[in-house]
């Protein structure tokens, strides 16, 4: 992705705001943190239960979860559910995309939590989309 005009120059980092991405494949999370950039977007990455337990301990909760449900590496419906048994979980959207149809693994999904599982596809269209409402500030 190549952009011909310059990031935002706002400081994200005050506000507060922050997505936590638990993706395992490096091509598509490239995507995803260089998207993040561009925009002034803060981004985490969590590859293992630990280190989403690690990133929901912080004092402030990401205010996005990204759940790669065909992750190989971490147990995506492990993670939906211990996010949403999270005290913090009123604060917290979860998003998880799948890489086709499996219409099981979506309902799976739903049940363990998640709030909108999208296909790969359309998921990586509406990212910037996505990446601005959650992780920047609110316009004042």
């Amino acid at each position: 992705m190549s952009h011909t005009t310059t990031p935002p120059s706002h400081v994200q980092a005050e506000s507060g705001r922050r997505i936590l991405a638990v993706v395992d494949d490096l091509f598509f999370l490239a995507k995803i943190q260089e998207t993040a950039r561009w925009l002034g977007v803060k981004l985490q990455v969590a590859r293992n239960p630990a280190e989403v337990e690690a990133e929901l301990a912080q004092p402030a909760p990401p205010n996005l979860v990204i759940v790669d449900l065909n992750a190989r590496q971490c147990p995506a419906l492990e993670i939906i559910g211990a996010i949403d048994r999270h005290p913090a979980r009123k604060k917290i959207s979860l998003i998880g995309f799948v890489s086709h149809l499996q219409a099981e693994l979506k309902q799976s999904a739903q049940a363990a939590g998640c709030d909108r599982v999208m296909p790969r596809s359309a998921f990586s269209l509406q990212l910037p989309a996505l990446l601005r409402r959650y992780g920047l500030p609110d316009p004042a």
